[in-house]
């Protein structure tokens, strides 16, 4: 689904030179649920910008499900991001004034869908997250872990490929976490892989793969698919005999 290939990432400044990510590679296969962690400055969000095709990089390659997305142009780029990826927000980025259902309908609205197409495609994503009786209602009348549900049915209703959360659980209480946690993984046993990035290690846990990030690296084997990681585990151990 994801491939990324000696990717390079300076941030420059009239002074200074600032490597984001040196020489990082990944890959993550159709139907994972890869947690990525790391310190602040780790790198982390420099790599969901792209993987999110948010930002651009200096050097390497980038392919996402199975095409070179590496040097496309700004319109083409936004087009799969409105097509084949959805993004999941710490913060939830709903529009306040919108109630649950106008919410979700709006990036359907952009694909030009029709109106009955839309209407089901909501009705069907708001079920999912256990929100149906409250599809009218606005944002502020929604609890926190309500409003998260909510953005992630404004995902589902764009039936992606492939999903971006980051910090999902970050503003929510350990219940309410536990729930989105739930959601999430349900969602990906339906098949759509998802890339979160997280700080925490219990919603890490519930990935089937952690990647750890250190000044702009992938620092450990369980960044490779499992396979791979067993036979770069067994060379190592026969390296070491």
């Amino acid at each position: 689904m994801l491939s990324m290939k000696k990717i390079q990432k300076v941030y420059r400044t009239d002074l200074i030179e600032t490597h984001a990510l040196h020489d990082f590679s990944i890959d993550v296969r159709t139907g994972e649920f890869v947690a990525v962690m790391g310190r602040s400055g780790s790198g982390k969000t420099t790599f969901l910008n792209i993987a999110g095709l948010l930002d651009t990089f200096d050097q390497g390659t980038y392919h996402l499900d199975g095409q070179d997305v590496s040097r496309l142009s700004d319109n083409e780029m936004s087009k799969i991001r409105n097509q084949k990826i959805g993004f999941i927000f710490q913060s939830f980025n709903l529009i306040p004034d919108l109630d649950v259902f106008d919410n979700i309908d709006v990036p359907l609205r952009y694909r030009r869908l029709p109106a009955a197409e839309r209407r089901e495609r909501i009705e069907k994503a708001v079920r999912t997250v256990g929100l149906l009786s409250r599809i009218h209602h606005l944002p502020s009348q929604l609890s926190g872990g309500q409003q998260q549900r909510v953005a992630i049915a404004r995902v589902l209703a764009g039936d992606p490929r492939f999903i971006l959360a980051d910090e999902p659980t970050g503003n929510l209480d350990t219940m309410m976490s536990r729930e989105v946690m739930d959601l999430l993984e349900k969602i990906n046993e339906a098949g759509t892989t998802i890339v979160m990035v997280t700080h925490t290690p219990e919603c890490a846990s519930r990935a089937s793969r952690q990647i750890h990030l250190l000044d702009g690296e992938v620092v450990d084997l369980n960044a490779l698919p499992p396979e791979d990681a067993d036979r770069s585990s067994a060379s190592l151990a026969s390296t070491l005999q």
